[in-house]
Order: structure tokens, then sequence, then C-alpha cells
């Protein structure tokens, strides 16, 4: 795979909002929405400033590995976790450098801010890799497509969505200093 289909940069937030909200109501699987200050989309604001635990939140990150064409990839991972690039990713991409993609290629690529990039709505094509410790929360608060927004559900809203590949090892535990 290279790079994916659109939807992408093209759309608006009003746009990327109602892809997602389309796609999770296609899982059958309850969930809400919580409207969110944009100035607090980040997670460790927003979970503070809105009472949930960071051991529930799920940051979804773009990565490029660096090849001819470029290759995504978009990453799901506990936020008490970090995301291990330079093993897990650019092993399973099948690259040699792997890393972060930067605001404007997760922009033009997804049409979601970080802050708000969310497995949900994604461009078809785009690998979908979530770290296995996802799946042990009982429920998760995820980005909603902009930063204006959170989705909060069970593990299953991902794991019921087509092309999810669940990853062993994805991420590694945050060391503390």
């Amino acid at each position: 795979m290279t790079t994916p289909g659109q939807p992408g940069g093209d759309l608006g937030p009003d746009e990327i909002e109602q892809l997602v909200d389309d796609q999770l109501s296609a899982r059958q699987v309850p969930y809400e929405v919580v409207a969110s200050d944009p100035e607090l989309a980040d997670t460790d604001a927003f979970c503070s400033a809105y009472g949930y635990a960071l051991e529930d939140a799920a940051n979804t990150i773009l990565v490029v590995g660096k090849s001819d064409p470029p290759r995504f990839v978009a990453c799901v991972l506990l936020a008490t976790t970090r995301l291990d690039v330079n093993h897990a990713v650019k092993g399973k991409l099948g690259v040699r450098r792997a890393s972060f993609a930067d605001r404007d290629q997760t922009r033009s690529l997804t049409g979601m801010a970080i802050g708000g990039v969310t497995a949900f709505g994604l461009p078809d094509g785009l690998r979908i890799w979530v770290d296995r410790r996802v799946t042990s929360r009982p429920r998760l608060v995820l980005g909603g497509g902009s930063r204006r927004r959170k989705i909060v559900g069970p593990p299953s809203l991902l794991t019921s969505q087509p092309g999810v590949e669940i990853v062993d090892g994805l991420a590694l535990d945050v060391v503390q200093q």
C-alpha cells in the first residue's frame, strides 16, 4: 500500500465529523460524543478538564514510512504508552526509516487536526494498527475527528471496524523519571 485514497484534507471539520459519525453508527456499538473546548483537545488537558482517566485515553497517531512512495499507517495506543516507531512500526511497515507524520501531512491525508485525529473516517486503504493494550480497557476516550469533540466507548468500537489489526508490542511503557 502506498498513499491511501481520500477523503482527507479537502473536507472541512463538519464533513469529517459526519464521516466519523457515519462510520461509528455502522458499528452498532454504543458510544458517546463528548463536546470539548478545542483549546483542551490535547489528551492531558482534555482528561484533566473533563474528569477522564488518562489510562482510558487512546491516541491515534499517523506514521509515515520513508520510502518511495511513502507508506502511511494510523496507530492507536494508550496515552500512558509511547509508540515504538523505531522498531515495531518501522519493521511492520517494512521500511528503513519511519517517523510521526507532521501536522501538514496529517491534515492533508486525514482532514483532521492533531488533537482530534481518530481511527474513524480515515481514507480508504489506510492501515489501522491498534496496540493490544487498548483492547483491555473497559472504555476508551478517542479523538472525534476534530479538536472540538471526543468519542467515548468500548474497545469494540475499534475492533469491529473493518481492516483494523491488533498488534502486540506496538507501544512501549513510558519510563517515569
